[in-house]
């Protein structure tokens, strides 16, 4: 079997290991660290480096292996997790370490993560604030309904008025970025073309799923964790169930497809074929949140405008 290796990383170091079971130590997380690390590394001429994607803590370190060559896969914590249940190899304190991310890897041989331009990055850093932002005025538009002091009424309009304007600036900024370039103002128009899908939502989900149109119709569902998996066992059948993937593109998709039930004549014919066959309705919503997806998909790849007759 080739080597694989497997890192975990925190805020200040990383751990890595090989799936032959050699540690290959701890670095701290700094340029100096990361030079160390590399050079270790290659000595094995791994296969497949893997990380967990940690809340942004592994960005960097990917980009540096990417920069230097090495094959770098990131993955989704549940998946590590669930493996390392279904192998018994728990640590004890429950912490996922390098030498189990390194036995995922030589076992499950995950996608490599396509290296990602500073272009890239900084639109999905863009996209990531606009999210954050947006929630901070959710919460602080929830707390004025029961606001019942004049002046933590004001601080509360005051904030709401404030976060309006960033949320102005970093839209603003993801539109200049997305308009400079061809490409990515192309997929935006097209993708802005289907029913239910605003210039918001297009820009979205070109700063943050560049593999629309790259993988096939159940990579791209997996992908967004609207896929059904199956839960049988002998002659039981299970519910099948969505999850995992990215929760919040999944999140950003939920409106638009609302929207497109009741104005995309394939996807208020598919709810409603599905509603129609007893489905609960909220099945049948992330299942048009599917079909959704898997359409646009499909566009990307042929490079299709919004067309009624998609099926």
């Amino acid at each position: 079997m080739t080597e694989t290796i497997g890192i975990d990383v925190s805020k200040s170091v990383f751990d890595v290991a090989a799936f032959s079971g050699d540690s290959l130590g701890r670095y701290d997380y700094t340029s100096a660290g990361m030079r160390q690390a590399v050079r270790a590394m290659r000595r094995l001429k791994p296969e497949r480096i893997v990380m967990e994607a940690t809340g942004g803590y592994e960005a960097r370190l990917a980009r540096y292996l990417h920069e230097h060559g090495l094959p770098v896969a990131v993955v989704n914590p549940r998946r590590v997790r669930d493996f390392a249940r279904a192998t018994g190899r728990m640590a004890k304190t429950d912490k996922i370490d390098a030498a189990i991310i390194a036995r995922f890897a030589g076992m499950l041989d995950p996608r490599p993560t396509p290296p990602i331009s500073p272009e890239g990055l900084r639109r999905k850093a863009l996209t990531a604030r606009r999210r954050q932002l947006m929630e901070m005025r959710t919460a602080e538009k929830n707390r004025m309904d029961h606001a019942d002091d004049r002046l933590i009424a004001g601080s509360l309009k005051a904030v709401v008025k404030t976060l309006d304007k960033e949320i102005a600036k970093v839209e603003t900024a993801l539109e200049e970025m997305i308009e400079a370039d061809e490409t990515l103002r192309d997929k935006t128009a097209r993708l802005s073309s289907v029913p239910g899908i605003g210039p918001l939502t297009a820009r979205t989900l070109v700063a943050e799923l560049p593999e629309l149109g790259e993988y096939n119709r159940r990579q791209i569902a997996a992908l967004l964790g609207v896929a059904p998996i199956n839960r049988d066992s002998g002659v039981f059948k299970g519910k099948r169930m969505t999850g995992g993937g990215r929760r919040e593109l999944r999140t950003q998709l939920y409106m638009p497809t609302l929207v497109a039930i009741q104005h995309n004549p394939v996807i208020r014919r598919y709810y409603q074929r599905l509603i129609q066959t007893g489905k609960p309705k909220m099945t049948a919503v992330v299942a048009s949140m599917r079909k959704l997806l898997v359409v646009m998909n499909t566009m990307m790849k042929n490079n299709d405008v919004w067309n009624p007759k998609f099926a």
